[in-house]
């Protein structure tokens, strides 16, 4: 007896799309075939005309918890993830009190336990003063190390030379990394406010967050993980000159390897005269012409891996003017339906879009037995109807924050149900109350 069976979904995994079942039970993909109708199941679910994706890996995320709640939380954010058909997420380790030691990483494990709608997996912060716990981690603890290389919160910020050395010298795990030159910010920031005082347009925000600022930083990173033969994934990059700095093509073998946010594949410059602080956010969302070359970099191969950046703030926060109103949005609940659409618009394939939303990450980071629609992998999937509908408002935002830089948009696809580890998360209406995600296991030796 299956628990469920889906039945007749267009199946997208590994490079193809066809016309499957998939039964699930016990938490896993336990048979695909042609046609299970002989196979009894608890719930059968007609999936005809509409497409079953493995569920989104969200490799950088902020929700928030500990010592940030007001914005957001463990609970709240991935219960909107799931409803955006995210069904794992890596969340960031700028809380407070930062996540710097292994004891922090297990104390966060134990606030998800029980409370998290998605899987999940924690990064440990880099400071300048925290080589030593770097050295002796436990590579399978975590999924990587995060590198602010460029301004962020109290001690997130590693600068000391000697320190970045030691750090892409002896990580025992994948380093990801923000990159941007904060003496360039800097910079910027003083001469913009001899120009506009405390209310700068938030217009000038790619300006002053520059594309030199970004492209410095990411040759720099690039340039410690070279010489120390280091893995390292950049995240969140925004500009075409960086898109030149990775080579392109599949993933697999590569040392170096690179990442777009959903934002900044959907909007540009031209929606700070709409949206404001609401796309606010570091790196700033630059030019059309940076979009369009984000986008051909996704489908070249530049770009390995596609990811939200999800870092709420309140919608108080938000109405500041420039200097006090903090970076960053909410995305995990329209990530995907943003890409989907892209996908409707003939900008990529599905088929492209799983393996940098799913395949691609669940590699980068040995993740042990998800990402992929296979007998024996974790039952994480997602059934979209690419010709439904979904309206954003906010009385529909699942965030604690209770916006989306997305008002007002009409996304051409719709997330029917969400399932995580073979329990339906979302059913297209409502979250499930269990919160059934699990701690993510790495396999690396």
């Amino acid at each position: 007896m299956l628990d469920i069976r889906i039945s007749q979904a267009q199946v997208v995994n590994e490079g193809a799309i066809s016309t499957l079942d998939v039964g699930i039970k016990n938490g896993r993909i336990h048979v695909i075939g042609s046609d299970l109708s002989h196979l009894d199941a608890r719930e059968v679910i007609d999936a005809k005309g509409r497409h079953l994706l493995p569920g989104m890996i969200d490799d950088q995320v902020h929700f928030r918890e500990p010592g940030l709640t007001a914005k957001g939380n463990i609970a709240t954010e991935s219960a909107a993830a799931v409803a955006g058909g995210i069904t794992t997420f890596f969340d960031m380790p700028n809380v407070k009190p930062a996540t710097l030691d292994s004891a922090a990483l297990e104390a966060k494990f134990a606030v998800a336990a029980g409370r998290a709608h998605a899987n999940h997996a924690f990064y440990l912060g880099a400071s300048n003063d925290n080589l030593e716990a770097i050295k002796t981690l436990d590579p399978n603890q975590t999924c990587g190390i995060k590198i602010f290389m460029g301004a962020s919160t109290g001690n997130m910020l590693v600068d000391d030379p000697e320190i970045l050395e030691g750090i892409f010298k002896h990580a025992p795990t994948p380093i990801v990394t923000h990159c941007e030159d904060t003496p360039m910010i800097l910079e910027n920031e003083a001469r913009w406010r001899e120009r506009f005082g405390e209310d700068v347009p938030f217009s000038e925000h790619g300006r002053i967050r520059s594309r030199e600022a970004c492209i410095k930083s990411s040759r720099l990173a690039i340039d410690l993980a070279t010489r120390n033969d280091a893995q390292l994934h950049v995240l969140h990059l925004t500009t075409a000159e960086e898109m030149a700095l990775f080579a392109p093509g599949p993933m697999k073998g590569k040392q170096i390897t690179a990442e777009v946010c959903a934002h900044h594949l959907w909007f540009s410059d031209a929606d700070y005269d709409l949206r404001g602080s609401l796309i606010k956010c570091n790196p700033a969302v630059k030019t059309a012409e940076d979009r369009a070359a984000l986008r051909a970099a996704v489908m070249d191969g530049r770009i390995d891996i596609i990811a939200t950046d999800h870092a709420p703030h309140t919608w108080e926060e938000k109405q500041n003017p420039y200097f006090k109103a903090p970076s960053g949005m909410p995305l995990v609940q329209h990530a995907l339906l943003s890409l989907l659409d892209q996908v409707q618009e003939g900008v990529y394939d599905l088929e492209t879009l799983v393996q940098k939303t799913s395949h691609n990450v669940a590699e980068r980071f040995s993740i042990v037995d998800r990402g992929y629609i296979r007998e024996g992998a974790f039952a994480d999937l997602v059934l979209v109807d690419l010709a439904g509908e979904t309206s954003v408002t906010r009385e529909n935002v699942l965030y604690k924050c209770g916006w989306s830089p997305f008002d007002g948009v009409t996304f051409k696809a719709r997330i029917d149900a969400t399932f995580v580890n073979g329990i339906k998360a979302y059913d297209g209406k409502t979250v499930n109350p269990l919160a059934n995600g699990q701690r993510l296991s790495f396999n690396r030796g």
